[in-house]
């Protein structure tokens, strides 16, 4: 894993187009990926700390072909040039006396309840490289990057994870509730979004709290539900340590992950080290990450820990790394 430049984009823009629709932070849309190449760039060329309304882009790119296979993303304050939407889920209930009866009403509620939080997304693998644990790298390697620039993010994170669509590219949830105020399908909003934001979101649609007994059963039916492809992503950030509060999203009603940095297993788990030897093969299996910036990079290594607590890694992967003896770097074991 490295920082996305500028002559990646090429590359962002042809996995774009696997995604399937839904995929807000991955649009296929060569201006809008450039804007956040450029985005990024800029990002990494700040050095004051502080928190700062900032993307990082990342690819996993093969070594030994130099081919870039995977991306994700960093925002490092989300609700800051417009307004975080999502919907709350509640329940209200209500008692009647004379009834002797208790009813209670399921409502979708439009927040900014998690505006400020750091938010991670944009993940994506190509789907000929699902496999070796690729995707926790991508994954991980997002809490690593935050740990190692801390004082640029704030204490709660989000990851918002895509809802279920049909064969046709269609939202259920988009056509039982958005839709009907917008005049438009999901594919057309979701590719405005995905350029200019979902501020047109809170100009359309109602403010007051939805029922979801007022939805079609097919809208109903999907509310808080993960993209099929998006369930072993959902169950990876449950075993990070994020959880589901309730918060679904307003396009497509998929589920709104939220954490906390600091709790999270990859962060809290993380040890810094300095490279004291290398070695040919063997040792555990863990997370290695060094540099700062858009010198910032992350692999899976295998440590080997000698009886003075000195540290050892294999030297393909200081290889791949650019360590040697005397360097820091950032390891993490598997939550």
């Amino acid at each position: 894993m490295r920082s996305a430049r500028a002559d990646d984009l090429q590359t962002l823009y042809e996995m774009a187009k696997l995604t399937g629709g839904g995929f807000t932070n991955l649009p296929p849309d060569r201006q809008a990926l450039a804007a956040k190449l450029a985005r990024t760039e800029q990002a990494l060329s700040r050095t004051d700390e502080g928190i700062e309304d900032e993307l990082i882009v990342m690819v996993l790119e093969n070594t030994d072909t130099g081919q870039v296979r995977g991306t994700c993303q960093i925002f490092s304050t989300v609700g800051q040039r417009w307004p975080f939407y999502s919907y709350r889920l509640g329940v209200l209930t209500q008692h009647s006396r004379e009834l002797g009866r208790t009813f209670r009403a399921q409502m979708l509620s439009l927040t900014t309840d998690l505006e400020g939080s750091t938010e991670v997304g944009g993940l994506f693998l190509h789907p000929r490289e699902r496999a070796e644990g690729l995707g926790l790298l991508l994954a991980r390697s997002r809490y690593l990057y935050i740990r190692g620039h801390r004082s640029r993010f704030g204490d709660r994170i989000i990851a918002e994870l895509r809802g279920v669509i049909d064969e046709a590219g269609g939202s259920p949830f988009w056509d039982g509730l958005a839709g009907r105020f917008f005049g438009m399908n999901f594919q057309e909003a979701d590719e405005f979004n995905a350029v200019n934001g979902n501020q047109f979101i809170a100009d359309l649609m109602p403010k007051t709290p939805i029922y979801t007994a007022m939805l079609t059963d097919s809208a109903r039916a999907v509310i808080g539900l993960p993209h099929p492809n998006g369930r072993a992503a959902m169950r990876m950030l449950e075993t990070e340590g994020f959880d589901n509060a309730g918060y679904v999203d307003i396009f497509d009603g998929g589920p709104t992950m939220v954490g906390q940095i600091d709790q999270l297993q990859t962060v809290a788990g993380a040890r810094d080290a300095t490279l004291a030897a290398m070695h040919d093969k063997g040792g555990d299996k863990m997370l290695i990450a060094a540099g700062k910036l858009a010198d910032f990079r992350c692999t899976w290594g295998f440590i080997q820990e000698m009886e003075d607590g000195s540290i050892s890694l294999d030297m393909a992967s200081a290889s791949r790394m650019k360590l040697k003896e005397g360097d820091n770097f950032t390891m993490a074991g598997r939550p």
